[in-house]
């Protein structure tokens, strides 16, 4: 079935859509995006992805060119004209497409900003646990990853370093710390504690974070946010990392090292269990 997407207003066969090749998304990745995961054909922690939305553009000086009320429509319809029980919604907007290439950012006044959605089937969703071996690589993105922007280029190289030596993903490091994981969060524990880097303009705002360490706050686990070292890692008795695609997904090996037995962890598995019973209680 060929899918259905929504760009600039308009629902479109997935064939007939397309945005100008002087757009600035395509020509200097001057756009933002968010990923929204639908459970049961209901969307999850959307109100955090719209809040963080508009703090993304607002933080590049972007024109929001929908309402929340809107957004949430458009959503929802994409995931009823699709047939999505589970799967994800992706959203990308940029500064639009101005008449020529220009490293001056357009007139907003003249230059509207372009707004693309489409959805992802995704089965199994909530009920697959691929348990995640992981390797370090140097951290040398730009030094605003608050900001979602689609600037994605080192990210997906370090998931293709990290198929090429037999893992499934790659935690980034800059100045002896990890920082977060190529699209994820990460986190390790110790003696019962979760261990998680402080929120700065170093790492993403994670919406799935943020509800994952409410959750552990309310089930009364000791959180600690501060950076931590990949021997740091490797000596912990299990790790993990959140993601809207992946809730919460344990790591079993650092770098070669298995951590504990070498299978998922229980303070990763329970989290995982709350996030999505409490989520599923608030999905639109």
């Amino acid at each position: 079935m060929t899918r259905t997407v929504y760009v600039n207003g308009d629902y479109l066969p997935e064939t007939e859509a397309s945005v100008s090749i002087f757009d600035r998304g395509f020509l200097f990745a001057d756009a933002v995006y968010e990923v929204t995961s639908v459970l049961g054909g209901k969307l999850i922690d959307f109100d955090g992805h719209a809040v963080r939305l508009a703090r993304s553009l607002g933080e590049l000086g972007m024109d929001n060119p929908i309402s929340k009320d809107e957004l949430l429509a458009v959503h929802r319809e994409l995931v009823r004209l699709n047939g999505i029980d589970e799967g994800l919604v992706y959203l990308q907007i940029s500064r639009g497409a101005a008449a020529d290439r220009d490293f001056v950012f357009p007139d907003p006044a003249e230059v509207k900003p372009t707004i693309v959605l489409f959805t992802q089937s995704k089965p199994g969703l909530a009920s697959t646990v691929n348990p995640a071996k992981v390797i370090s690589i140097e951290d040398i993105r730009w030094g605003r990853r608050d900001i979602k922007t689609v600037q994605l280029l080192y990210p997906s190289m370090g998931k293709m370093m990290a198929k090429a030596a037999g893992a499934d993903d790659a935690w980034l490091v800059e100045d002896g710390y990890v920082t977060e994981g190529t699209s994820n969060n990460v986190y390790i524990v110790k003696d019962g504690k979760i261990i998680t880097r402080a929120l700065s303009k170093d790492i993403l705002h994670g919406i799935t974070r943020a509800a994952v360490l409410r959750f552990a706050e309310e089930a009364q686990m000791e959180i600690e946010e501060r950076s931590f070292t990949i021997e740091e890692a490797q000596n912990a008795d299990e790790a993990f990392f959140t993601s809207a695609s992946a809730f919460v997904m344990p790591v079993v090996e650092v770098d070669g090292k298995a951590l504990g037995d070498g299978t998922p962890g229980k303070v990763a598995l329970r989290l995982r269990e709350i996030y999505l019973d409490e989520s599923l209680k608030k999905a639109v």
